[in-house]
């Protein structure tokens, strides 16, 4: 049997027909609220059962000075490039940031996002991709509405279905950009290293890259995908995969910069020369990219803008719908790709 979900300040003010501030003021005994409203709205809480949240009145009040940042992957540089523009925010608002790290785990997710709401955060970022299934989220879906429903505030990096304000990386025409680059030196034994296609991010670049390829006359269908973790890890086995599948592959796409480093050290492994003899390109343009040997031809988002512009959306006052910040991206070739060899 399903239990009974627990009653909302949302609930008592739709029940006792008045705003939520207002019956925020009536339970808390605040001035603003004629005795005859507040009469009523605590009527109405005591017949529903609410029990009075300290900390949506804390999230109200606007007197936490806490914030929380969840990453998939702190190791990744990406998300270290985002959680510095979030940083940079906080300290210049006088707040604190706290990061939890998910792994790319749903049920993880929902921890850290009930972690951070027991440490009465005011907002709460969620950087990452997505994921494709929107059945996937919904547990986290439920406990951001309630935590927006006391109060709190929330915005997202990438492409959810989590109904919140969010920043969009230019994924797809990024995805198509550096494709199409490849693909103009000359190359058609391409191979793909991916991260899980369920996350939205993976499944968006491979749609650019489909489109790419598409106007090329080429299939995606047709090429190696190989799937691995999104990291620098899954991106030498993901290489190595290629290399003992696909021997005559001339060039690796790797959909994060974390495993195109991965798809580097494999081929290193391997004495194949890049790019004389296999070209890499990857996607995010990370610090590292252009000191790497060979440095990096890679996709620049705007990474720290991005975290940025999540936290500063955080702190705004909420809208009727949710609001969208798209990012612009950069093709950047760098020594890590060339002409295959005839």
């Amino acid at each position: 049997m399903a239990q009974r979900a627990r009653p909302r300040l949302v609930d008592v003010a739709q029940a006792a027909g008045v705003s939520i501030a207002a019956a925020s003021r009536a339970l808390s005994g605040a001035a603003g609220v004629s005795e005859e409203i507040a009469q009523r709205v605590r009527e109405v809480a005591a017949e529903l059962g609410y029990v009075a949240n300290v900390h949506a009145r804390t999230l109200a009040g606007g007197t936490s000075t806490g914030v929380g940042l969840l990453v998939h992957e702190i190791g990744d540089p990406y998300f270290t490039e985002i959680a510095s523009g979030v940083l940079r925010v906080a300290a210049q608002r006088g707040l604190t940031v706290q990061i939890g790290h998910t792994g790319r785990d749903p049920d993880a997710e929902l921890l850290q996002v009930r972690a951070l709401i027991a440490n009465r955060v005011r907002a709460i970022v969620i950087s990452g991709s997505g994921f494709v299934e929107a059945r996937v989220q919904a547990p986290v879906k439920r406990e951001l509405q309630d935590f927006q429903t006391a109060g709190g505030r929330v915005a997202v990096i990438g492409r959810h279905h989590l109904g919140t304000d969010a920043v969009l990386p230019d994924n797809l025409a990024g995805g198509r950009s550096i494709t199409e680059h490849v693909l103009s030196l000359g190359h058609r034994r391409i191979a793909f290293a991916v991260g899980p296609v369920a996350l939205t991010t993976v499944a968006d670049r491979l749609a650019g890259a489909e489109e790419a390829l598409s106007a090329a006359g080429l299939r995606l269908a047709e090429l190696p995908v190989v799937e691995e973790a999104f990291t620098r890890d899954g991106g030498t086995r993901a290489t190595l995969r290629i290399l003992d599948e696909h021997p005559r592959t001339t060039a690796v796409i790797a959909l994060n910069d974390d495993m195109a480093i991965g798809a580097l050290a494999a081929l290193r492994s391997r004495g194949v020369a890049v790019p004389r003899e296999v070209s890499v390109a990857g996607f995010d343009d990370v610090a590292v990219a252009e000191h790497l040997s060979p440095a990096l031809t890679t996709v620049r988002l705007p990474m720290t803008a991005m975290g940025e512009q999540a936290l500063l959306l955080a702190l705004k006052e909420p809208s009727a719908r949710p609001r969208r910040r798209t990012t612009e991206h950069h093709l950047v070739v760098r020594d890590s790709t060339a002409a295959p060899r005839m």
